[in-house]
């Protein structure tokens, strides 16, 4: 599973910060990491300079073989919080479309 964390230009971002939020993402997800391909991650702050409570959005997308891709989207005050939630949705997402899929 590759995952790839990008952030906007109103986030401040490392090595040691990308590799902190891809370790909590392959976590999250690793029951699924025999079956995805490609997790993309983007951190983006909605309000930029001008602050607010929830101005960290994160978009996750996570491509299954042979499914269509999950998309999810989390907001929260902080970075780390807003991809832990992303990633228990696309958790959330991924087991209803496998286990849909099982039913058919």
């Amino acid at each position: 599973m590759f995952v790839q964390i990008s952030t906007d230009n109103q986030i401040k971002s490392d090595a040691d910060a990308n590799a902190r939020l891809e370790d909590r993402v392959r976590a999250k997800l690793k029951r699924f990491s025999d079956r995805l391909s490609h997790v993309s991650v983007h951190v983006a702050d909605v309000n930029g300079t001008k602050g607010g409570d929830s101005d960290k959005r994160v978009s996750l997308e996570a491509r299954a073989n042979g499914h269509a891709p999950v998309a999810v989207h989390a907001d929260a005050a902080r970075i780390d919080i807003a991809v832990t939630a992303a990633a228990d949705k696309a958790a959330r997402a991924l087991t209803h479309a496998l286990e849909k899929q099982k039913a058919h």
